[in-house]
């Protein structure tokens, strides 16, 4: 996860290096990466579907492969063309192979603590988006942009596509039980089927209501991230400042995901669902008065929390109402509605910021969606189905 996902907060230390070279200007260069988050989203209903049938071994090789040469072969780009397919589609799908099949993975591995397992998975992501800029920048320094991405690539191909020879889909596979699986009853080696087909999960309130649920998170976690930094910085604060507060919310969603995830196991992937959309429209509100340094970097480390929270018990909660069965491509679907709702708030966010020359009215409208996300999660109520796991 550090390797794959976490690699992908190094795009930034490559803006200025090829804006430079090529003179593209901010919104040409950020849409390769808009472009890839599009991609993996999509894919990644795929590469779950894939994994569900496959196991995580094939779908991590495939997508290491690709991702790996989309990172060595950036190295060669010299027109923008190039960009968007290497890093935009290329890097792209290949991260795809990552997030879901991994946090899958890990959920049929565990009954119980389900949640600070995947919690724990999930920290890959704050750990290397805190490691890889910082290598990466020290990389550039060192040779140049171009040897940076073949080290990258290299170093991604080398790491991940081993790692991936030694993941198992399920226990079953070597005649083990998951964790917290009462051991009193045998061996359960045909743990598919248990839970929903998407075909059957499609014919739920439930799936269409999660849909839109993980729309509005994808909306109101991702775009206070990004548009973070413009914001202090438009009110008074240096870059290096900025940065720095964003990096305290990079490291508070590590600890997010593990305690959350603890927590989750005790009371519910539900439960910490709408604790945090409480939490994070009150945050967001808040956002629009405060100006004071320490009042920032208290935001931003509960933000942090809060959002790594959030992506830690996402797994399980689809496991708690849909069960095993196809898990991988259930999760997926519900991905492609977070990156969605991921792409479409920054969005909107710079598009009322250019309107009004304010952040004020596109933090109030990102509070309300997470206010409409905390109404969707409060209707949504466990399925019938006997399969479904607790989470």
């Amino acid at each position: 996860m550090i390797a794959t996902v976490g690699t992908r907060s190094a795009y930034g230390v490559f803006f200025k290096p090829l804006q430079s070279e090529f003179g593209w200007n901010r919104a040409t260069t950020s849409g390769a990466f808009s472009l890839s988050m599009v991609m993996e989203g999509i894919a990644g209903a795929f590469m779950g579907g894939l994994n569900d049938r496959l196991g995580p071994r094939k779908v991590l090789t495939f997508c290491c492969i690709l991702l790996g040469a989309g990172y060595l072969l950036m190295s060669k780009i010299g027109s923008i063309w190039q960009l968007y397919v290497l890093y935009g589609l290329v890097a792209g799908i290949g991260m795809s192979g990552s997030f879901v099949p991994l946090l899958s993975t890990v959920t049929r591995w565990f009954k119980t603590r389900r949640a600070i397992m995947t919690g724990i998975v999930a920290a890959g992501v704050g750990i290397g988006a805190i490691i890889t800029p910082l290598v990466t920048n020290w990389l550039i320094s060192l040779y140049d942009w171009r040897t940076s991405y073949l080290i990258l690539g290299g170093v991604v191909l080398v790491i991940c596509v081993c790692a991936a020879q030694f993941l198992k889909r399920d226990p079953s596979q070597i005649g083990q039980l998951p964790y917290g699986e009462n051991k009193g009853s045998g061996l359960v080696l045909n743990r598919d089927a248990e839970g929903y087909t998407l075909r059957e999960a499609t014919r739920t309130r439930q799936l269409w209501l999660l849909i839109a649920m993980f729309l509005c998170s994808g909306f109101c976690s991702v775009t206070p991230m990004v548009h973070f930094v413009p914001h202090a910085t438009d009110i008074g604060f240096s870059s290096a400042t900025a940065a720095n507060m964003l990096a305290v919310m990079g490291g508070a969603s590590i600890a997010g995901n593990i305690v959350m995830g603890a927590v989750a196991d005790k009371i519910g992937s539900r439960q910490v669902f709408i604790f945090s959309f409480i939490v994070m429209a009150v945050l967001i509100l808040w956002l629009t008065s405060v100006a004071q340094a320490g009042m920032l970097y208290l935001f931003a480390a509960v933000f942090g929390f809060i959002m790594g929270g959030m992506y830690a018990v996402e797994a399980p909660l689809v496991a708690w109402l849909f069960g095993l069965k196809s898990h991988g491509l259930i999760y997926g679907i519900n991905g492609i509605a977070l990156t969605t709702g991921a792409a479409i708030g920054p969005f909107m966010a710079g598009y009322i910021f250019d309107v009004t020359a304010s952040y004020h009215t596109a933090f109030l409208v990102c509070a309300a969606i997470s206010i409409v996300g905390l109404v969707l999660m409060v209707l949504i109520r466990p399925t019938s189905k006997p399969g479904a796991l607790p989470a």
